[in-house]
């Protein structure tokens, strides 16, 4: 049986070590990311219009002056149970654009499965609101059954012709990790572009943690994010590591997602999926230390049987 969590009968065959150095290969590499909310305000509108253009007066300068070559600004936060991604971002896009392809639940299937580790998403209806079926894996092609599932309830927080904000989430994922949240929001900015805020989060017990542990000891050791915590003695950037890293990572391969995908509408709709997917693997490239994992061929041939597995229905 393949090394993997995705079934409890698997549990008591696979050495609780193994067991959570995979859990964790998988849920760092591809969470959606970071942190249970504190009111009802914040649940429903984690900056609101006001918040996001005040955010985006305060991040001008951060969002052209940066290691990233792009106009955005990345920034995470842990604390004992909990981590937390968020990425502004400046999108050449006119907010009517952006608006129709993030702000329902149509598009975000062919968003998310851009990414490595997923390797299905269908939307389906959870008493009349729209629920997507995500399966997470490893950055290889895997049956469904060696996968592991989770459910995420679509909502629509606000949406106006000046500001949108939706919320995916899911109460439970693999081992005892919880309180999974994806958030986006965005306005107009004045000269026709659009800013973007996106967040992920989630929460994780006893258990989990110590699998996290066990991960960023061993075959985690080696990966970093992108915030610069000091430099190296050759005078090369060091960067951050640990949980963080792993946030940030996923921060951006979920930004490049939804810029490849933005992207691609400006090209006939027969091309825009391989359009998409070639996009997002050479901006991914751009960031080598952070996101390199497989090599092009081995992303666009995995990518396109997955997706067009997930044209296919499943029970």
């Amino acid at each position: 049986m393949p090394l993997i969590f995705t079934k409890l009968r698997s549990v008591h065959v696979i050495p609780l070590q193994a067991l959570m150095l995979v859990f964790c290969a998988v849920l760092l590499s591809w969470s959606p990311l970071a942190r249970a909310e504190t009111s009802a305000g914040a649940a429903q509108n984690p900056d609101g219009p006001a918040g996001l253009s005040q955010q985006y007066e305060t991040l001008k300068d951060q969002l052209l002056h940066n290691q990233y070559g792009k106009p955005l600004y990345l920034n995470s936060a842990e604390s004992s149970d909990s981590v937390k991604g968020d990425i502004y971002a400046i999108l050449d896009a006119p907010f009517s654009q952006v608006h129709a392809a993030l702000g329902s639940s149509a598009n975000w299937c062919d968003i998310l499965i851009l990414h490595l580790n997923t390797k299905y998403c269908r939307i389906t209806n959870d008493q009349n609101k729209p629920m997507l079926r995500v399966h997470i894996g490893k950055k290889l092609e895997q049956d469904l059954d060696d996968t592991y599932r989770v459910d995420f309830n679509y909502r629509t927080l606000a949406s106006n012709d000046t500001y949108f904000s939706t919320a995916m989430q899911a109460d439970k994922g693999p081992l005892d990790t919880s309180n999974y949240r994806i958030r986006i929001e965005a306005i107009p900015l004045p000269d026709g572009r659009s800013f973007l805020h996106l967040m992920y989060s989630y929460s994780y017990g006893m258990a989990s943690k110590i699998a996290l542990r066990a991960y960023l000891a061993t075959i985690g050791r080696d990966k970093v994010g992108f915030t610069v915590t000091g430099k190296r003695a050759n005078g090369e950037p060091e960067y951050v590591r640990g949980v963080r890293a792993t946030v940030e990572r996923n921060t951006m391969r979920y930004y490049l997602a939804i810029s490849a995908y933005l992207d691609s509408l400006a090209t006939p709709p027969d091309q825009r999926l391989e359009k998409r997917l070639v996009s997002w693997f050479n901006d991914t490239e751009l960031y080598k230390p952070q996101l390199h994992e497989v090599d092009r061929s081995e992303y666009m041939s995995m990518k396109r049987n997955e997706i067009a597995r997930q044209q296919t229905k499943l029970e």
